[in-house]
């Protein structure tokens, strides 16, 4: 473990998280957000190097949200991490690609050798030394992803902390030892994008056994903010950070929001292969919004766009109550509108909705980034951190 893992996890003083949503290639739209908060922070600090791994104590994320927190926790500047983006795009997110995936055995397909030779050079090492683990001294933070084990029919959090049940060295198939590229391609295995992954526990032992994951995005943490809380602040995940609107920071960032409204619907029209379409992507909205409205509760919530007619923003800033327990951390929600009026809002009129909504539209990636640009400049601001930055 690194001197500066052991300081994210053990040094007193406030600490400071960030939680990346899921959304295929729309996590661009994050990368923007944070390149516009990474280049704040190194003018307010007067550090033109600062990376966000300089500031944040514990990253976090779910499907595409996992590639941008474990290329965080390499030590990588937002600037490499658009360029990641941009350059692997089409392999990781674009449809067309399918059936060329499916010639290459699981370890072998381009995005995986793509993320192995990433955070391999991040982390120091060539591209032709082995593989970095999950345990790898040179992570420079807490970093927790987010998996569904389709074995076990479960959602996995599978974090660095030296601490966890099941990260102790003395376990045959302790999880520091899983190769950290294939977690990262685990969290991002979309059905019908990917063939699932299947990773090796307790490899080269007689208790050696394989689990087949998918999308942790395929979970009710595609939001993964409360979860990232509750692995901070919850005893069984034996880090113990205390709580306080002084003590700890949320950083929560989205990759659009857009419920996928019909006024039009007619009865007739939800026959199976209707349900079959929306059913997913309905729980996924309704997960991640209760997420948001949970943080917002039990946070000091800085800001956050309203989240439905009922609830409002439940901002903090007024000194109004917003529940009837104490606030447990500070917590700021950046996630872009892209519906029509969302779009209008920010002046982005010649962006259509469609456009900004679809995990693999890969032929629209310059206008998520202008997106994720504009959102930035109009609603990132230092003074959502609080005494924090």
């Amino acid at each position: 473990m690194s001197e500066r893992l052991q300081q994210c996890i053990s040094a007193t003083g406030p600490k400071k998280i960030l939680a990346c949503d899921g959304g295929g290639i729309l996590g661009l739209m994050s990368v923007e957000i944070l390149a516009d908060l990474e280049q704040r922070l190194r003018v307010r600090q007067a550090n033109p190097s600062l990376v966000l791994s300089d500031f944040f104590d514990f990253v976090c994320g779910t499907s595409t949200g996992a590639i941008i927190a474990s290329c965080i926790a390499t030590g990588m500047s937002m600037e490499q991490i658009r360029r990641f983006y941009l350059d692997s795009g089409a392999q990781m997110f674009d449809r067309a690609f399918l059936l060329k995936r499916l010639k290459y055995s699981y370890n072998d397909e381009p995005l995986a050798a793509k993320l192995r030779a990433a955070l391999n050079e991040a982390l120091g090492y060539r591209e032709s030394d082995p593989p970095a683990l999950l345990g790898d001294r040179n992570i420079r933070n807490l970093l927790m992803m987010v998996l569904r084990n389709h074995t076990t029919d479960s959602p996995w959090p599978v974090s660095n902390n030296p601490n966890a049940l099941f990260n102790q060295s003395t376990l045959p198939d302790c999880n520091l030892r899983l190769p950290l590229w294939q977690l990262v391609r685990a969290s991002t295995a979309a059905p019908t994008f990917f063939p699932p992954e299947v990773v090796t526990f307790a490899e080269g032992t007689a208790q050696e056994y394989d689990f087949i994951f998918v999308d942790g995005g395929v979970t009710t943490y595609n939001n993964p903010a409360f979860l990232a809380f509750q692995m901070a602040t919850a005893a069984p995940y034996r880090i113990n950070w205390k709580c306080g609107v002084d003590e700890l920071l949320i950083v929560s960032v989205g990759t659009g929001n857009a419920p996928a409204a019909r006024p039009d619907l007619d009865v007739d029209e939800m026959g199976l292969i209707h349900h079959a379409k929306s059913i997913p992507g309905a729980l996924m909205n309704a997960a991640s919004a209760g997420w948001d409205t949970a943080c917002r509760m039990l946070g000091h919530c800085t800001f956050g766009a309203p989240i439905d007619e009922e609830v409002g923003d439940m901002l903090s800033g007024d000194g109004t109550p917003n529940w009837s327990g104490q606030k447990a951390f500070t917590y700021v929600r950046y996630n872009p509108d892209v519906t029509r009026a969302g779009l209008d809002e920010l002046g982005l009129t010649e962006i259509e909705p469609q456009q900004v909504q679809l995990m693999d539209s890969i032929a629209h990636i310059d206008l998520i980034g202008t997106l994720g640009r504009t959102y930035a400049e109009r609603h990132v601001d230092l003074a959502h951190l609080r005494s924090f930055a």
